[in-house]
């Protein structure tokens, strides 16, 4: 079987439509991507020009209406990250900050100008975004953000710091956030802007093939055309990050069926004691539980896509799908790295670079402690975090 993901007839759920996006995503992504992926993880490097690839291939700002924007279903948005992510994570990451971060927070958000200016670039990935809400201090806490703006005359001058945040370096325009006497609100960025400046950040263990900046606001002068007009709270920020994690419950998927498959093709022709490990008990329980794991996280992602296509979705189903999604994935590809033994710390194979960088989304957009507490309070009705 070589997608796991047929043990449940998983496809048979999908419409014909749905299946074909999946599958020019895979194929691009197979023939453009996955050849080099190795080599930008060990590298350390995304290739800023594969951003107008992306852009031909339409999945920037998909799930978005008008602007350029395919304007595809929520469940096409999610094949298409389950793809992204099987290559690489920092590939997803790069879309899904592109699309449900930086350009939703301008369509949903942004003035008309805004929006006629910034989106069809983005969509094209003639520019490139990103989103600068978390503060070296304050992540799991965006309220506490000492990021400030303001006003000066009809300008506002902005201050602060914004770490770990995803495209920083190649960003033509940063979403940032910042508090005012109003409350927290949200402002279009462009590179160039006198004081502002970014920084990457080297050494990465995880994520490696994706660019993680620092943001650096020092007296940060913009006109009031630069602020989101719709913005007006904390929701706004909160928002656009459960766009991004409706992404992740999809993604993780991908990268834990992508180490499966590792693990299902290796076991299938390493031969130890004269025969294929895949016939050994012990290995078939290991592919057995990781195939009912990731059928399992497939078929929470699709219940919460048709929720989100009919309106329903809500903040804590988001973290149900990447609390439970996330966990299982890196289990699996950890799981599917003793199978590949020794080989298994080769970039030559997927599952532990996968693991690595699971580390990473386990963490970001919420970590698994903070979901499983949402997750608490909705059964609870008690906020244990405030």
């Amino acid at each position: 079987m070589q997608d796991p993901l047929q043990l449940l007839d998983i496809p048979s759920l999908l419409s014909d439509e749905e299946r074909d996006i999946q599958a020019t995503v895979a194929a691009y992504l197979s023939d453009h991507v996955r050849p080099h992926i190795a080599s930008w993880f060990e590298e350390g490097v995304l290739p800023r020009e594969l951003a107008r690839e992306l852009g031909k291939l339409g999945v920037l700002g998909m799930h978005l209406e008008g602007y350029g924007c395919a304007g595809t279903s929520a469940l096409a948005y999610g094949l298409a990250c389950l793809e992204l992510e099987a290559v690489d994570s920092g590939i997803r990451s790069f879309v899904s900050v592109q699309g449900s971060l930086s350009m939703f927070s301008i369509w949903k958000y942004g003035s008309e100008e805004q929006k006629q200016e910034w989106l069809p670039r983005l969509a094209a990935g003639e520019a490139i975004g990103c989103f600068g809400l978390t503060e070296p201090d304050f992540g799991s806490n965006p309220s506490g953000m000492r990021t400030r703006a303001v006003r000066d005359g009809s300008d506002w001058v902005l201050n602060g710091t914004k770490m770990w945040i995803t495209n920083g370096g190649l960003a033509d325009v940063a979403t940032v956030w910042a508090q005012t006497e109003e409350g927290v609100r949200g402002f279009l960025v462009p590179r160039g802007t006198p004081g502002f400046s970014t920084q990457d950040i080297k050494h990465k263990l995880s994520m490696r093939a994706s660019v993680t900046s620092e943001l650096v606001l020092e007296d940060v002068r913009l006109p009031d055309s630069a602020r989101l007009p719709l913005a007006t709270s904390l929701r706004a920020p909160l928002s656009c990050l459960n766009e991004a994690r409706f992404g992740i419950v999809f993604g993780a998927v991908g990268a834990a069926r992508d180490s499966l498959q590792a693990a299902l093709s290796y076991s299938g022709t390493r031969i130890q004691f004269d025969k294929p490990i895949a016939a050994f008990q012990l290995t078939q329980r290991k592919l057995v539980g990781m195939s009912v794991q990731v059928n399992n996280a497939m078929l929470l992602a699709l219940h919460l896509a048709r929720l989100k296509e009919a309106g329903t979705l809500k903040p804590e189903q988001i973290s149900v799908g990447k609390y439970n999604n996330v966990e299982a994935a890196i289990a699996i590809a950890r799981e599917s790295r003793t199978i590949l033994g020794a080989n298994g710390i080769s970039l030559e194979y997927s599952p532990l670079r996968h693991a690595n960088n699971l580390e990473s989304v386990l963490t970001y957009e919420g970590t698994s402690d903070i979901h499983l507490l949402s997750i608490g309070h909705a059964l609870t009705g008690i906020a244990s975090f405030r």
